[in-house]
């Protein structure tokens, strides 16, 4: 590799007198360099993820992203407003059953950052004994945890236990399409995921999202293995940097056919 760094250093050097960019194919990356510097582009299925001096690089503020922001807002409150009259049989009967089945409240809630780091209380459907819920979050559950009620297991394998965000949407502290909120003092591999992934707080330039690119291509769940857990943030990195209504709708799909139709749960 470090051959082809050099080759691609001549190149600058032999094409800079034009004007012109040099470039540097591996797999799934490409190295760019012009007279700013060097940007390196990662593939995060099918996203560009560009870097520069080894963070991401900032999304450029133009007039049609900040449109595409105002769309974005106005999808969120019409489909989520809409899912909630839609849904309100469900959630009725949900809470009936959890309230049923065993002992505490309806619905879970805890804190955790939002758009800048900004807090906001996440609601979801418990699914967990009341004197089993962990309001941190650090401790992740696992397959068979048995914190988790008959119910709940149901709720989270159908994803149905996320539907009360749909509120946290309606009001906007979340948008359909976004980084999942994560807890503070997430743990990824044991340690602290800004350990694992310096740049793991730029994906608080989006409100959080009820799905995400990362989610949409099957990365979720225990943050226990290393490559995976940092592909999950450079992808939201590259949603955010490539962030469109059209990409929220592709992902709106993407996670229907994966998330509930495979009943895989988020």
């Amino acid at each position: 590799m470090t051959d082809a760094v050099d080759g691609f250093d001549d190149q600058f050097r032999t094409n800079r007198h034009l004007g012109v960019s040099a470039y540097l194919t591996t797999d799934h990356e490409i190295y760019r360099r012009d007279g700013a510097g060097y940007y390196v582009e990662r593939d995060q299925s099918g996203l560009s993820l560009t870097f520069i001096g080894g963070q991401p690089a900032a999304p450029v503020e133009t007039r049609k992203r900040s449109t595409q922001l105002a769309l974005k807002r106005v999808m969120d409150v019409v489909l989520a407003g809409g899912a909630l009259v839609a849904l309100s049989p469900l959630l009725l009967i949900v809470g009936l059953l959890i309230k049923l089945t065993s002992k505490g409240g309806v619905l879970f809630r805890q804190t955790r950052p939002g758009l800048n780091g900004e807090p906001f209380e996440l609601l979801k459907f418990r699914t967990m004994r009341q004197d089993s819920c962990d309001l941190s979050g650090i401790k992740q559950t696992t397959a068979g945890d048995p914190r988790v009620t008959s119910v709940g297991r149901f709720l989270r394998a159908t994803s149905i236990d996320e539907l009360p965000q749909l509120w946290n949407i309606v009001k906007g502290d979340m948008s359909i399409i976004g980084p999942r909120p994560m807890v503070y003092g997430m743990l990824a591999v044991g340690r602290d995921y800004h350990e694992l992934v310096p740049y793991y707080d730029y994906r608080l330039l989006m409100k959080p999202g009820l799905s995400g690119w990362a989610q949409a291509n099957g990365l979720r769940g225990p943050t226990d293995q290393a490559a995976s857990a940092k592909a999950r943030i450079d992808h939201d990195c590259a949603y955010i940097q490539n962030f469109s209504v059209a990409l929220d709708i592709k992902i709106i799909i993407q996670t229907l056919q994966r998330e509930f139709v495979s009943g895989s749960g988020l």
